[in-house]
């Protein structure tokens, strides 16, 4: 006969659930929530900043990466507390959403867990907490629109240009920033689109597409005005470049994948 855990002398601690199980609430839950957050965080917050340093991290293959890239940091950890995943998970979709700003805002969300429980630690039900925050919020983002939003039209060049070295300067691409800020400034600003009925100008950042092709530097990378697709041709007895009058045949099925009729030809004219 097997009998529950006996569930004295431990605090929030259900012992109902039967054999070898356990459930843990209250105090202890939450203050296990945020301390996982805040580990996640201190592991992270030397490297914020373009002077951030660099952490070097070793995996399982032996394989070695040295980043101060957040996102990058958090990927690589094997977290497996459930509050310090939903960390890793928000570095992931800041990352994936903006291409920025991943450690502060790992940073931000574990502050606001810690102060989170101080509140609750002195009484204050979570919910009015989360009320609050939300408040805040509100408050933050219509403060920011009216008066620390700038138009970028009054920015300038340079502005643009010191904004994307500091973005980049946590990746890859640091090695020459001036060149790919330039490159990303250039690619922007010929996005440009003005509503004709309202004025309003816009650049509509999804229109620009990137086009990767292995066997070249990475400083061979250029700007192209126009519409690029990622495909090779046909023969190579085609030519690789055309001038003036060209056509261009528009066809909703692919030519290689349906083999002609005998005798049937295709001309363009």
């Amino acid at each position: 006969m097997l009998a529950a855990p006996s569930a004295s002398g431990m605090s929030g601690v259900d012992a109902s659930l039967g054999i070898s199980g356990h459930r843990t609430s209250g105090q202890a839950v939450r203050h296990a929530n945020v301390t996982a957050a805040l580990a996640v965080a201190n592991m992270i917050k030397t490297s914020l900043g373009p002077l951030g340093l660099d952490k070097m991290l070793l995996d399982n293959m032996g394989d070695i990466t040295i980043t101060n890239d957040g996102a990058t940091i958090l990927q690589l950890l094997d977290v497996e507390h459930p509050a310090g995943k939903i960390l890793v998970e928000l570095a992931g979709l800041q990352d994936s959403e903006v291409g920025d700003g991943t450690t502060s805002v790992v940073l931000i969300a574990s502050e606001l867990l810690r102060r989170a429980n101080e509140l609750v630690n002195q009484g204050i039900h979570p919910t009015s907490i989360i009320s609050g925050y939300r408040l805040a919020m509100r408050e933050a983002c219509k403060y920011v629109e009216e008066h620390l939003a700038v138009d970028a039209e009054s920015l300038g060049r340079e502005c643009l240009m010191n904004t994307c070295r500091t973005t980049i300067a946590s990746k890859l691409l640091s090695t020459d920033p001036d060149f790919w800020a330039d490159m990303c400034v250039d690619a922007v600003m010929s996005t440009k689109t003005v509503d004709p009925f309202t004025d309003k100008v816009s650049y509509p950042v999804k229109s620009i597409g990137i086009l990767k092709k292995q066997g070249k530097g990475s400083k061979e990378s250029a700007v192209l005005k126009g519409f690029g697709l990622n495909c090779v041709r046909a023969s190579q007895q085609m030519p690789k470049k055309l001038e003036g009058g060209i056509k261009i045949a528009l066809l909703d099925y692919n030519l290689k994948k349906y083999r002609l009729a005998f005798g049937v030809q295709v001309r363009v004219r």
